[in-house]
């Protein structure tokens, strides 16, 4: 199920956000890229739609993907 980044408090989306970023094997290239910098990228991204946050009820989490890699029945 898409969750609409609008419909979360602000605190909770960057909570969410910075989650993300900070998981082993999110890959950003050799360059070292502040925190701040990298969350910033991932909400310019939900924001112009090439990203979504998705609410898997199989595994009762969130997640955020790139919207192309959706799929109703990948359990989402």
């Amino acid at each position: 199920m898409i969750i609409p980044y609008q419909s979360l408090e602000p605190d909770t989306l960057s909570a969410i956000i910075e989650s993300f970023v900070l998981q082993e094997g999110t890959e950003y290239g050799s360059e070292d890229v502040p925190l701040a910098t990298k969350i910033a990228q991932v909400k310019q991204q939900l924001k112009q739609g090439s990203a979504i946050l998705v609410y898997s009820e199989l595994h009762e989490s969130v997640n955020i993907i790139p919207a192309d890699q959706y799929q109703h029945d990948a359990g989402y």
